[in-house]
């Protein structure tokens, strides 16, 4: 059986607080739970209207809390905000609160704009060398005679989560092969470069620690509703983001009412094609043709499921039927 994941952006729809996004994903995650997911991964994004998923360590804690067997994780740290020594005693203090239960998912992106980035970030120093600090203070293996070699990342006695690179070019999936770990390729956003990556982390993949072989996770988005029509409609609000991205224009995740009569002009398609390509919107047979074809065709071991429907009842039934459809024994 294919395993199945989530990912989830915390959206905001137009009307709706961002309290209570937080809120109404908190209950997506406890239903994703008794439905059978593997994990259920929380992005990090920054001065996004519609993404309210700024501080996912804070809510990793809080999930994990309210559920029982899903592993939980973040979808991913964004390495450049954050100083490394921190990022690994947070997840050993997750991993010490829920043994078992914790991945850390790593990116090298800001998840933002650059203005944002600048108020984020304050050492100005490289995110590869970001990077591979934050990794020796998970493995304890800084060279000797290195500064922050006799630094003692707290709980000592608990080990790291289980790392994962996250990407969306080669580039991700070479340094995910060269550190031996679970690689995640971002097709929610960007499925252009999806085969030659996971191709490139396959071939390259050098064995460390406990990870003997690839694990590769392909993020797709995925909208599933009782009929092709009702599910197009449903995946609507994330044609109006992507436009409104394209534009350096982000807002709030329109209602479906607002997105119907979204004036798309001609520069959207573009945009659009590009960002949603590779997404799978239809009814029950559709998904369960589809998301197995793509895991086996790009070469994927589990598919992580992002649904950026704006209503809250929509968004848990489509990954009602998705369960029903590819979890069921």
């Amino acid at each position: 059986m294919l395993p199945l994941s989530v990912l989830d952006l915390f959206p905001v729809v137009n009307g709706v607080k961002p309290s209570q996004a937080l809120r109404d994903s908190i209950e997506l995650a406890k239903r994703v739970d008794e439905l059978g997911y593997t994990r259920y991964w929380i992005a990090e994004h920054h001065n996004m209207p519609g993404i309210a998923s700024a501080a996912p360590e804070v809510l990793i804690g809080h999930v994990a809390g309210v559920t029982k067997r899903i592993r939980v994780g973040s979808g991913g740290i964004m390495v450049p905000n954050h100083t490394p020594l921190r990022v690994i005693e947070i997840f050993r203090t997750l991993e010490a609160l829920y043994p078992g239960r914790i991945d850390l998912g790593l990116g090298r992106a800001p998840g933002t704009d650059q203005l944002t980035s600048a108020a984020l970030r304050r050492s100005g120093r490289e995110v590869n060398a970001e990077l591979a600090e934050l990794l020796a203070f998970g493995n304890g293996q800084f060279p000797a005679g290195h500064p922050f070699e006799h630094i003692l990342a707290m709980p000592s006695d608990v080990v790291t989560p289980p790392i994962w690179m996250l990407g969306s070019t080669q580039a991700g999936a070479a340094i995910a092969a060269q550190l031996g770990c679970g690689f995640a390729f971002a097709g929610h956003f960007s499925m252009s470069e999806a085969r030659g990556a996971l191709q490139r982390y396959r071939e390259d993949f050098e064995p460390h620690g406990t990870l003997t072989k690839p694990h590769a996770i392909l993020a797709v988005s995925v909208v599933c509703a009782e009929t092709k029509a009702r599910a197009e409609e449903l995946a609507l609000p994330l044609k109006v983001s992507a436009s409104r991205l394209g534009k350096g224009k982000p807002a709030a995740f329109a209602t479906i009412e607002e997105a119907k009569s979204y004036p798309f002009g001609p520069e959207d398609h573009a945009i659009i094609e590009r960002f949603t390509m590779g997404s799978i919107v239809g009814d029950v047979d559709h998904v369960r043709r589809e998301i197995p074809r793509m895991a086996e065709t790009l070469g994927a071991d589990e598919v992580m499921i992002s649904s950026l429907i704006p209503d809250l009842a929509e968004r848990i039934a489509s990954y009602d039927r998705i369960a029903r459809a590819l979890l069921s024994a």
